[in-house]
């Protein structure tokens, strides 16, 4: 515990526990948040438009594995992909914001 008692803000436990921004370990973090958040978006999105994985599928081209590896977390998309689910399997807009 001794570790974190000058941590006084979330960024600062975020770089104690992964690593500055830039580097390899916290790159590899943000990435898995980012992926988190999307696969938790979908989720939520489908469930609230009372669609099944496989209608979302069947709606957009892809695979209903493929919609499943993505609400798993587990799966990388492209920016296409993603806003033809998001738009065309959901009637949802996307924006993006760049920091």
């Amino acid at each position: 515990m001794t570790a974190y008692k000058n941590i006084k803000n979330f960024d600062q436990l975020i770089e104690a526990e992964h690593g500055k921004i830039g580097t390899e370990t916290r790159n590899i973090y943000e990435e898995k948040s980012q992926m988190f958040i999307i696969s938790e978006m979908l989720k939520e999105a489908r469930k609230e438009a009372k669609i099944t994985q496989e209608q979302l599928a069947e709606k957009t081209g892809t695979k209903k594995s493929y919609i499943s590896r993505i609400e798993n977390g587990k799966g990388n998309i492209q920016l296409s992909t993603l806003i033809r689910i998001f738009e065309v399997g959901l009637g949802k807009r996307i924006g993006l914001t760049f920091l």
